[in-house]
C-alpha cells in the first residue's frame, strides 16, 4: 500500500527598499508604505528591538498591562525626552 505524504509549500514574499530617515518634531522616523505594513500583519501596536547596526520592529504582544504602562510612562517622561540634552545624549546612536 503507497503511502502519501503532504508537504505544505511556503511562500516568503521579501520586499527590499531603501528610505531615508526623516525629521518628526524633536525624533527621526521612517514611512513605512501601506504595503509593506499590510504585508508584514503589523496593525498598531509594535515592539521595537535595537542592537548595533540594527533596528527591528515586530508586532507587539497584546497585553493591556503593558499597554497602559507604555502610556503612562510616555505621558510622565515626555517632559524629560524633549529637552535638549536627551537630544545631545542619543547622538551617538544616530
Amino acid at each position: 500500500m503507497p503511502v502519501l505524504t503532504y508537504v505544505e509549500s511556503v511562500i516568503t514574499i521579501v520586499i527590499t527598499m531603501q528610505s531615508t530617515i526623516i525629521q518628526i518634531g524633536n525624533s527621526r522616523g521612517v514611512r513605512l508604505p501601506k504595503d509593506v505594513l499590510i504585508l508584514s500583519g503589523i496593525k498598531k501596536n509594535i515592539e521595537i528591538k535595537v542592537k548595533k547596526g540594527e533596528i527591528k520592529i515586530v508586532p507587539a504582544k497584546e497585553n493591556k498591562v503593558t499597554d497602559d504602562f507604555a502610556i503612562a510612562s510616555e505621558e510622565s517622561f515626555a517632559k524629560d525626552w524633549l529637552r535638549p540634552e536627551e537630544e545631545e545624549a542619543w547622538k551617538a546612536y544616530q
